[in-house]
């Protein structure tokens, strides 16, 4: 029989869609077909009527039809006063038919740091908020203690936007039935229990601590122009974006866009720091003790990483 898989669309921009269509062993195409999977929605994807969705919605939420794969994408709104009526589908707040299909649903998945934990609306008068996560807090739209019908918490797959092959795995597990090891945020560890830092090919350039001060160069980025490479987890280093790169490969920071506090409250390119030694510190490290290693490691840099070329 079938998996049936619908997807909601939230607030937010459409970009996990975009990088959903990206994945190309298998593309969505294949990957449905291969799963023996049923897209009964999508909203870029599927054209049947108004009449026809709401009917669906109705038999979804209703437990008439089976629901086992349910994916969200963006911010669930809670605004204003928790009413949630500055985002309505067919006439209900979208909070509300989001909670029924989950109660519904055998797997629950957010796809995205917004869906995750709320994202850039987490903020403001609009009370946007994660699944089942605001920011790092436990609880969201579902409740801190919501579990599916096979048992399992929402499974986030934070990211702006989420790694399309993390997506696809995560599908592919679920759909299986094969078991899914969570880490932190209930993210799975496969692919989020690793540092972006873990992967990163300037890694020798911040052993010695070998500093840029710009974009594009070769050396580190975490000292001066804010990547958060050593504090934070996710696959970016790992699941190559296009196969072939990603944002610290190509010069650019990586501008923690997994935290649950996505965006921070802080300079994205500019790093936080206490005389000189960055502010946060990757996790397990003394300040102290940091401080007296990189200085003794800069010193000990060798030629090829201090006399780089770097621009060209």
């Amino acid at each position: 029989m079938p998996k049936t898989l619908y997807w909601m669309q939230g607030a937010g921009c459409g970009g996990d869609t975009y990088s959903f269509l990206n994945a190309e062993a298998p593309d969505p195409i294949e990957l449905f077909r291969w799963l023996d999977i049923d897209l009964l929605w999508h909203p870029s994807l599927s054209n049947s009527s108004p009449a026809d969705h709401r009917r669906l919605l109705e038999e979804l939420t209703s437990g008439e039809r089976r629901l086992d794969l349910l994916c969200l994408e963006g911010a669930i709104l809670r605004g204003p006063a928790g009413t949630g009526m500055y985002d309505l589908l067919d006439g209900q707040p979208r909070k509300n038919v989001t909670a029924a299909l989950a109660r519904q649903a055998n797997n629950v998945i957010a796809v995205g740091t917004c869906a995750s934990f709320g994202g850039i609306g987490s903020r403001t008068e609009i009370e946007a908020t994660g699944a089942q996560y605001l920011r790092d807090e436990k609880g969201g739209v579902l409740g801190a203690d919501f579990v599916t019908r096979s048992g399992l918490p929402v499974i986030n797959l934070p990211g702006c936007p989420a790694h399309c092959d993390a997506l696809v795995g995560t599908l592919t597990a679920l759909a299986r039935g094969k078991p899914l090891a969570l880490g932190a945020y209930n993210s799975p560890a496969s692919w989020y229990g690793v540092l972006v830092h873990q992967g990163c090919t300037r890694n020798e350039y911040h052993e010695y601590r070998v500093e840029e001060h710009d974009f594009g160069e070769k050396g580190c980025l975490f000292f001066h122009v804010g990547c958060h490479g050593p504090l934070v987890y996710g696959p970016c280093n790992k699941l190559l974006w296009n196969r072939r790169s990603s944002k610290t490969r190509v010069g650019v920071p990586c501008f923690g866009c997994m935290r649950p506090d996505f965006p921070q409250e802080y300079p994205f390119f500019q790093t936080r720091n206490i005389e000189g030694v960055p502010k946060e510190l990757p996790q397990g490290v003394d300040r102290a003790h940091y401080l007296a290693y990189k200085s003794m490691a800069a010193a000990a840099a060798p030629e090829r990483l201090r006399y780089r070329e770097t621009k060209v």
